[in-house]
């Protein structure tokens, strides 16, 4: 049975492969935290709470005394990357369409012809593990069209991602620290001081400090998946849903779309926000977020709108 395990060390090796070239070149900031996020991957679930805590703070050390700096490995040049992109035009995204085209048909192939009953997947992780199928494919399809050098994906990989640095890896982070979060019970003590604020019976208010509180969190967190386990715990589940009779469905949706709201107006979003700028080499670094400002706010409104229509007028 191919599980879950199997795509984390998939990953694994590919951050293992990252370290040995920066080594390789001299870069041995980068090579040390390749090397750790490689260990985290492939060894994680094999060691202790207190290892893989130790593991990432020495990421974040690296990181923060700015150990981890821009390669330059020996890939293709500018003028080559543009002559082939004119030469091959949009036959170019074919192999990245490969993978979600994967990921969907496989998922529906397996849940509903007799594949399924191989019990080839870990059960509910099909869509994610035929996504990682779709990306060796890919790769694979994309290796025998264009054959580039054999350690080309590994380079071009490596300057991508130690272009983007450390924020690369930030929505993953921000995604465990929501966990986290949640387990320690910011949930309730949030739950509590909005209970105490918020007169009793007034739907309306309750809708917008939910809204508020997801794009917030998520401002903070960088993340809305990360806002929503402390929001639904603390305002959705008990007083929206519980207390007033709220509609479940559209009050975790919209508060989501409520949440991604924040994830527009947040330097934390990097990788919707700060990666692009850095992809594109803007001098300043807020930019996408001063564009990205105008549409988060109303759409902002809207939300609460939804929700307390959707959710309580017209479902009650």
């Amino acid at each position: 049975m191919i599980t879950y395990e199997w795509l984390y060390i998939l990953a694994g090796i590919f951050f293992a492969i990252w370290a040995l070239l920066s080594l390789r070149d001299g870069c041995k900031g980068n090579a040390a935290f390749w090397a750790l996020l490689a260990g985290s991957f492939l060894f994680g679930s094999h060691f202790s709470d207190l290892v893989n805590g130790l593991l990432v703070l020495a990421m974040v050390g690296i990181a923060g005394l700015g150990g981890l700096k821009r390669s330059d490995p020996p890939t293709t040049s500018v003028e080559e990357r543009a002559t082939s992109s004119a030469r091959l035009g949009n036959r170019l995204f074919l192999p990245a369409l490969i993978v979600p085209l994967t990921a969907v048909a496989g998922t529906l192939l397996y849940n509903y012809t007799p594949l399924g009953e191989t019990g080839l997947f870990e059960e509910r992780r099909e869509t994610l593990l035929l996504f990682g199928i779709g990306v060796l494919v890919a790769l694979v399809v994309a290796m025998l069209w264009l054959k580039p050098p054999a350690l080309a994906p590994a380079e071009e990989g490596r300057r991508l991602l130690d272009s983007i640095g450390w924020a690369a890896i930030l929505p993953q982070m921000l995604a465990a620290l929501g966990a986290v979060f949640a387990l320690a019970g910011v949930g309730d003590i949030i739950g509590g001081v909005a209970g105490s604020v918020i007169p009793e019976g007034s739907v309306f208010l309750t809708v917008m400090v939910y809204a508020l509180g997801m794009a917030l969190f998520t401002m903070i967190m960088g993340n809305a998946f990360a806002a929503f386990p402390v929001m639904a715990a603390a305002i959705g589940i008990p007083l929206l849903v519980q207390q007033y009779g709220g509609n479940p469905a559209v009050i975790g949706a919209v508060g989501m779309l409520a949440g991604f709201c924040g994830t527009l107006m947040t330097p934390m979003a990097a990788n919707f926000n700060i990666v692009p700028a850095a992809l594109l080499e803007l001098k300043d670094q807020n930019a996408v977020i001063r564009e990205q400002v105008g549409t988060a706010l109303p759409l902002w409104v809207c939300n609460v709108a939804i929700i307390y229509v959707g959710a309580f007028l017209l479902w009650n």
